[in-house]
C-alpha cells in the first residue's frame, strides 16, 4: 500500500531531518519525507494521497514504564475509587458498588487508587470499622495511587490468615497473600485476559500511544498480548517485562519460573526482552532504601534508611544470568542507594563484557550527583515519570518523611541529560491515573503540577526544553527499549507511527501543554484512533 501524508508540520525527532511538509509511506514504512511538492511526486495512479491539513505532526508517543494489562483489568472489572477520595468517599464507593449488585453475594471485590497523601486517615481501627461496615459480606481489598500498598476489610484478612493487622493497611509484600487470594478468586477468562490488553492500548492510542513497555507481566498478560499479534490485533510495539520478584503484583510465576520462558510469546510487535526487579519500595511508607536517614517517626529504628530487597551479589547474579539470556533489565528504584547499588552492578557487569545490555533504573527520583556521571559513563539508562513525582500525593507525602532539603531534590533530569544519560519518559499508568504523556511533558519543562490542584515547583534548576521533552516521550523511549530501529522518530525506514495534535506546541504557553489533544493515532500507516 503507497500513501502520502502531505500539507503537514512534521516535527520528526531526527536530527538529521527535524523538519518536513510531508511523507511517503509503503507498506506500512516511511520511504521518503520532504517538503509538501517533493513527497507528493511520489504520486502515482495507486497512491492514497492524504492532505492533513496543515496540521502538526509527530511521532507516536512511546511510553516506557506502564501496566497496561492492569489498568485495562481495573477499568473493566474491578471498582474505581473517586480521583483524590477521603476515607468517607471510599466507603462510600464501596457501599454503593455493593448495593448496585455489581458483585456476586460474597464475592471478592477490588479497587483502586486511594491516595498516597490519605494514608494517615485510612490507617486507623475507625477507618477500618467503616469499610467493614460498607463492605456487607464481601472481601475487600483497595491498593494505593502507587499500587505498592493495599488496604484490606476484615474479612479479606481473615481469609488470607492475617490476625495481626489492625487497620488492614498492608505495606509492600505484605498485601500479596490478600492480592494473591483476590486474584484467583476473581480470576480472568483467557478472552479476558485480551480484552483488558486491548482496552488498555485503545487507551493508550488515544494519547498518542503507538509503542510502550509493561514494566512488569504475568503469563497471563505475556499470552494476551503474543494471541492479539498472532490475529492480527496489537497495533502497538510492545516490550514486557518479566518479573524475577514480585512485592506488588501477587503473579503466579515469577523468577525461573517466568523469565526464562518468555520466547514463546515473542511476536513481530510483542518483544520479551526485559526482567524486571523491585530493588526497594516508595519513600512514603519508608520502603525506599536511601544512604542518608529518613525522619525519626517513633515508629523504625533511629538513622533508618530503608533496605535493597535483594543484597548486592543477589542483584549481580540476577542481572548476570539475565545478561546472558539476552535479556536487558528495568530495575524499580526510588532511594538513592537502590540506585547506586545498580550502578554498582552493571559496573562489573560492563567490565566482564556485557555491552550491549540495556539497563534502566526505573523510577530513580533520588540519584547521587555522582552517580548521574556514572550512569551516562555505564550506559544506565533513567526511566522517569514525572506523572508522579511533580508536586502531588506522592511528593507530599515524600516531604512528610524525607528532610526537606532532600525531599526536594526529586528527579534530577536537566542534570542526567547534560551528563548524556537517556533519559526515557513513561507514565507509570494506573499510578498515574492517565497515560497522557502531555501532562509528563508539561511537568518535565515547569516541573509544576499541570492540574493545578497542588502549588508550587520542585526543583525548577532541573525543568528541560520542550524539544528536549519530546524526545524522552519519543526517540529516547525507543533507544532504551532496544526498538530504536522501528520507532521513536519519522526517519526513512522505520515504522509509519505517527500523531496529528490540535495545535503546534512550541506556539503554546508551557502551562498550557496538558491541554493538547490528540485528533488523530497511526500506526504502521493505519489510523488506529480519531478524536
Amino acid at each position: 500500500m503507497h500513501q502520502i501524508f502531505h500539507n503537514a508540520r512534521v516535527h520528526t525527532v531526527d536530527p538529521d531531518r527535524p523538519t518536513a511538509g510531508g511523507f511517503v509511506v509503503c507498506d506500512g514504512r516511511i520511504v521518503a519525507l520532504g517538503t509538501d511538492e517533493e513527497v507528493l511526486t511520489h504520486a502515482d495512479t495507486d497512491t492514497e494521497v492524504i492532505d492533513v491539513g496543515g496540521a502538526f505532526i509527530m511521532p507516536g508517543f512511546v511510553d516506557v514504564h506502564n501496566h497496561h494489562f492492569v489498568s485495562g483489568r481495573e477499568e473493566l472489572f474491578e471498582l474505581k475509587l473517586p480521583l483524590g477520595a477521603g476515607v468517607d468517599d471510599i466507603v462510600a464507593a464501596v457501599a454503593a458498588h455493593v448495593t448496585s449488585g455489581a458483585a456476586e453475594p460474597g464475592a471478592w471485590i477490588a479497587g483502586s487508587a486511594w491516595a498516597s497523601d490519605a494514608l494517615d486517615a485510612i490507617n486507623t481501627t475507625e477507618a477500618l470499622a467503616k469499610l467493614d461496615a460498607a463492605s456487607g459480606d464481601h472481601p475487600v481489598v483497595l491498593t494505593d495511587d502507587a499500587h505498592h500498598n493495599r488496604w484490606a476489610n476484615t474479612a479479606a484478612l481473615r481469609l488470607a490468615g492475617i490476625a495481626d493487622c489492625p487497620t488492614g493497611v498492608l505495606f509492600e509484600s505484605a498485601g500479596l497473600p490478600v492480592a494473591a487470594l483476590q486474584t484467583e478468586a476473581n480470576a480472568l477468562t483467557a478472552s479476558q485476559e485480551r480484552a483488558a490488553s486491548s482496552r488498555a492500548i485503545e487507551e493508550l492510542h488515544a494519547f498518542g500511544i503507538t509503542a510502550f513497555q509493561d514494566a512488569g507481566v504475568s503469563t497471563q498478560i505475556l499470552r494476551a498480548l503474543s494471541s492479539l499479534d498472532e490475529d492480527g490485533q496489537l497495533d502497538a510495539w510492545v516490550v514486557s517485562s518479566m518479573l524475577i520478584n514480585d512485592e506488588i503484583f501477587g503473579f503466579d510465576a515469577i523468577g525461573d519460573d517466568l523469565i526464562f520462558d518468555g520466547e514463546q510469546y515473542r511476536t513481530r510487535h510483542h518483544r520479551p526482552d526485559f526482567v524486571k526487579i523491585f530493588l526497594d519500595g516508595v519513600p512514603p511508607t519508608q520502603t525506599g532504601a536511601f544512604i542518608e536517614p529518613y525522619l525519626p517517626d517513633g515508629l523504625h529504628a533511629d538513622h533508618h534508611c530503608g533496605q535493597t530487597l535483594l543484597a548486592p551479589d543477589e542483584l549481580l547474579d540476577w542481572l548476570r544470568r539475565a545478561a546472558k539470556a539476552g535479556l536487558s533489565a528495568k530495575v524499580h528504584c526510588t532511594g538513592d542507594a537502590s540506585v547506586n547499588a545498580v550502578i554498582n552492578a552493571v559496573e562489573v557487569l560492563r567490565a566482564e563484557g556485557f555491552t550491549d545490555t540495556r539497563f534502566q533504573v526505573a523510577h530513580g527520583q533520588f540519584v547521587l550527583d555522582s552517580d548521574i556521571v556514572r550512569m551516562a559513563a555505564l550506559g544506565v539508562d533513567a526511566d522517569i515519570s514525572p506523572f508522579i513525582w511533580t508536586p502531588g500525593p506522592i511528593s507530599e507525602a515524600a516531604k512528610l518523611v524525607l528532610p526537606a532539603e532532600r525531599a526536594s531534590r526529586m528527579q534530577p533530569v536537566r542534570a542526567q541529560i547534560d551528563a548524556g544519560v537517556t533519559v526515557a519518559g513513561g507514565s507509570d499508568w494506573p499510578v498515574s491515573p492517565s497515560p497522557n504523556p502531555w501532562e509528563g511533558i508539561e511537568g518535565l519543562v515547569t516541573r509544576r503540577d499541570p492540574s493545578g490542584r497542588y502549588p508550587g515547583a520542585l526543583w525548577v534548576e532541573q525543568a528541560i526544553t520542550l524539544s528536549e521533552a519530546i524526545r524522552v516521550f519519543t526517540l529516547s523511549g525507543a533507544e532504551s527499549m532496544g526498538i530504536e530501529d522501528e520507532c521513536g522518530s519519522l526517519t526513512v525506514g522505520k515504522s509509519a507511527d505517527f500523531i496529528a495534535l490540535d495545535r503546534d506546541p512550541f506556539n503554546a504557553d508551557p502551562s498550557d501543554l496538558a491541554d493538547t489533544r490528540v485528533e488523530q493515532t497511526w500506526f504502521g500507516g493505519k489510523q488506529v484512533y480519531a478524536r
